[in-house]
């Protein structure tokens, strides 16, 4: 483990004799500042990649650089990369990648334990931490298995649930299996959700922690509220505007959101829909429901402000492992209907931060997001709620929690070194 760095305040001892004539020493206070690591960090998507996984793996990456770690990210090139990139290693070692099946805008990225081994002897991280369960995640856990390197994983997302809306719920077992094993091979195994974390260990997955999603409360506010974009979406100030943020793929469950807004417009004829997001299944939502507005990828700022400037927000995925959607809307000041699952199961308190449906039941989450549009007092009080619950979900909690699973995992693995047998010790060597 690297050694603490320390601070010294610029005052000399009076009594100390120079230890040359333009040098004095310095000793006020030598305090351990605080502990800084380095981190092998591994994933296979990454801005400008945009999903859940990207833009929480990149902001994980950013904060920990932030925090004095120094952080080796390892990735697959992409076509936006400049000649160039990934030139130090030790900052960005970038790999061959190909599409995936599923999902051939984003890549996989090939294996390179052989590159990671070297690359790991030659400077060895005090820790691994794997992202995502690709290839090159596999090679990423198998090389540090071979050096002995403290390794941890993220459960991110339910590839095996995502299996049967693609025409290959036949390898739903195969790729649970396979996840499992992944998994079980790391010291430890982060999850976002007290749910994840019980129905992975009833599955038999080992090691779980807890480590939730954080909300950048400064980006995602109420104040970025834009009526120019309202007017846009053809919404006056009175109209009561439906948003849906995420990708709009089959394995999101958006066909209820179209029927939430057919059974909503019945009761509440000033009413938009708002879709933000691209995907697979974009044209059959446009087919179904021509009047909504469908807004395409945003980031940023930009995506901030149509968060804000909505009313309500819909969300009926039932295959997230948590939703980071879920805490952007309600940071954004948006009450939320959703199924009592994943990150809404966690955050929402039913009434107060939005209305929940029980899990699987779509007339439920139509019959609630029909009560939230009717009443209007309702949403203007959960307003102020849905804010408030989501700033204690801020990044500096969530990283405080992350380096404290880090350490233990580093202290753990320098008992175990140091309590092997010698003997041991030699072999492995």
């Amino acid at each position: 483990m690297n050694h603490e760095r320390h601070t010294a305040d610029t005052v000399s001892l009076n009594n100390e004799r120079p230890m040359h004539d333009n040098a004095t020493f310095h000793l006020e206070s030598l305090r351990p500042a605080k502990p800084s690591w380095r981190i092998a960090y591994i994933t296979e998507t990454y801005p400008p990649d945009i999903n859940g996984v990207a833009m929480t793996v990149a902001k994980t990456v950013e904060i920990l650089r932030a925090r004095g770690h120094e952080l080796q990210l390892i990735r697959p090139r992409n076509a936006t990369d400049p000649a160039g990139r990934g030139l130090d290693p030790l900052q960005e070692f970038l790999v061959r990648g190909a599409p995936i099946p599923l999902y051939k805008q984003l890549k996989l990225g090939l294996p390179a334990k052989r590159a990671l081994i070297q690359l790991w002897s030659r400077r060895r991280p005090d820790l691994v931490h794997i992202a995502t369960e690709g290839p090159l995640g596999w090679s990423a856990l198998q090389a540090a298995r071979k050096l002995k390197l403290p390794v941890c994983t993220d459960f991110r997302t339910n590839f095996h649930a995502y299996s049967q809306y693609y025409g290959m719920g036949w390898l739903k077992g195969a790729i649970f299996s396979y996840m499992k094993k992944f998994h079980n091979m790391a010291q430890c195994t982060m999850v976002p959700t007290q749910e994840t974390f019980e129905q992975l260990q009833s599955m038999g997955f080992e090691r779980l922690q807890v480590v939730a999603r954080g909300v950048d409360t400064e980006l995602y506010s109420p104040a970025r509220r834009n009526n120019a974009m309202r007017t846009q979406w053809g919404a006056t100030t009175d109209t009561l505007v439906l948003l849906s943020v995420g990708r709009l793929a089959a394995e999101k469950n958006l066909d209820l959101v179209v029927e939430s807004y057919r059974q909503i417009r019945r009761v509440v004829s000033d009413c938009k829909l708002v879709f933000v997001g691209d995907g697979p299944y974009s044209a059959t939502l446009q087919a179904q429901c021509p009047d909504a507005v469908f807004a395409g990828f945003r980031t940023g700022h930009d995506l901030a402000e149509h968060y804000a400037s909505a009313d309500v927000f819909l969300f009926p995925s039932l295959t997230e492992t948590f939703g980071n959607v879920t805490l952007e809307a309600m940071a954004s000041g948006l009450p939320v209907v959703a199924f009592e699952h994943a990150a809404a199961k966690e955050l929402i308190t039913n009434l107060q931060h939005g209305l929940l449906a029980s899990a699987g039941q779509s007339r439920e989450f139509t019959a609630q997001a029909m009560v939230m549009a009717a009443n209007e007092p309702m949403r203007v009080l959960m307003q102020s709620h849905v804010r408030s619950r989501a700033m204690e979900m801020g990044w500096a909690a969530i990283m405080e929690k992350l380096e404290a699973v880090y350490l233990s995992l580093m202290h753990a693995s320098e008992t175990e070194q140091n309590t092997r047998p010698r003997h041991d010790m030699a072999n492995a060597a």
